[in-house]
């Protein structure tokens, strides 16, 4: 099951594909983590006698999709939680919205406030206490006949940066109904979906360039297949 997930591995890091639906580590619904089935894979797949160390330098939403990085030692770890706190890494998220976003192209620029109790963000004034600075550049890509493709790039990295930011601006993400969607997706998910990522590797300092295939879904399929013919010929 994880291999068919992996997009790259060596002997300091292994990145997947990560389903929606998954958890990457434990939380209160006591779910088995994806983390712990990467732990097992890895065990199965090099005879590791023990237990199996794996680090988390950083998560994905349950509901979301896409590229998530895990380290096999806690050496890199270190040096790739440092990557990410230093902002080394460019990370891009496609989304489905329900609406068509007006600009086409933009960059939005929030202050965000974190209800912990509804584990939910909100859009708030600066001067709101523990309001944080939100900020993402976007681009419309495809539109199919009822959703439209948005790329998103992040500066920042919020709790439900992108769920909140664009649902503010009426483009809530297709199946996200905590953030405004007319309904949920038949599979609990939600249609947003780490798409790329670029990172310097933590010994080498080779630049990694890693893309994640969209998720098996109609929409998911048109919209990816619509971008592709929309690219230029090289």
């Amino acid at each position: 099951m994880i291999r068919e997930h992996i997009l790259y591995e060596d002997n300091h890091l292994i990145v997947l594909n990560k389903p929606s639906g998954e958890i990457v580590q434990g939380d209160k619904t006591g779910d088995m983590p994806f983390s712990d089935k990467v732990k097992a894979y890895i065990k199965d797949e090099y005879n590791k006698p023990g237990n199996v160390y794996l680090g988390v330098p950083h998560r994905l939403d349950r509901p979301t999709s896409g590229i998530v990085v895990f380290t096999k030692t806690s050496k890199a770890l270190t040096r790739v939680n440092a990557i990410f706190k230093e902002r080394k890494v460019k990370k891009v998220y496609w989304a489905l919205v329900e609406k068509k976003p007006i600009p086409s192209l933009g960059k939005l620029e929030n202050y965000l406030w974190k209800n912990e109790k509804r584990n939910k963000s909100f859009v708030v004034e600066p001067g709101k206490k523990g309001a944080v600075q939100a900020i993402l550049s976007y681009q419309l890509m495809y539109s199919t006949k009822s959703y439209f493709l948005v790329e998103v790039q992040l500066h920042t990295g919020r709790h439900h940066q992108i769920r909140v930011q664009l649902s503010n601006r009426g483009w809530s993400i297709k199946g996200d109904v905590k953030y405004g969607a007319k309904r949920t997706n038949p599979d609990a998910s939600i249609s947003l979906h780490a798409r790329y990522l670029e990172l310097p590797h933590p010994t080498t300092g080779e630049l990694l360039k890693i893309t994640a295939p969209v998720p098996a879904d109609v929409v998911w399929k048109e919209a990816d297949k619509g971008v592709a013919k929309k690219k230029p010929r090289e």
